[in-house]
């Protein structure tokens, strides 16, 4: 196995942990941000692109999701396609959604859309 697939290996593993073990965001006083493009749920198949304080964080293609550990507080969010064509965004910027995160929490949203735009849900919790 190359150096580079086991850098990708050792980075997607990395990624992975930080999902799975949630009491990390918890023991450093950070909250945990998880943001999932379900597969079907938006119909488009352009890349979304997820903005935290207007820097984009995160490309999201169905069925993929992404994890955020953050310092509680408000957060500002937003949500545009991302490419060329079609994929353009608008000319009119995506409104912003802001939420509060309290110091270990685990929020976990799902994209949406609808007439006026994509948007963030809360998704169901697991067990």
């Amino acid at each position: 196995m190359s150096r580079r697939n086991l850098a990708l290996l050792a980075g997607l593993l990395g990624s992975v942990a930080s999902i799975l073990v949630p009491s990390t965001a918890q023991a450093e006083g950070h909250a945990m941000l998880i943001v999932s493009r379900e597969r079907l749920v938006v119909a488009t198949p352009c890349e979304i692109g997820l903005y935290l304080h207007d820097q984009l964080a995160a490309r999201l293609h169905q069925g993929q999701s992404v994890a955020f550990n953050l310092p509680p507080g408000e957060v500002a969010l937003r949500l545009a396609t991302l490419g060329t064509g079609s994929c353009q965004p608008g000319i009119a910027p995506p409104s912003r959604q802001h939420l509060s995160l309290r110091a270990g929490e685990v929020r976990r949203l799902r994209i949406a859309q609808d007439a006026s735009g994509f948007h963030l849900l809360a998704a169901p919790g697991r067990p």
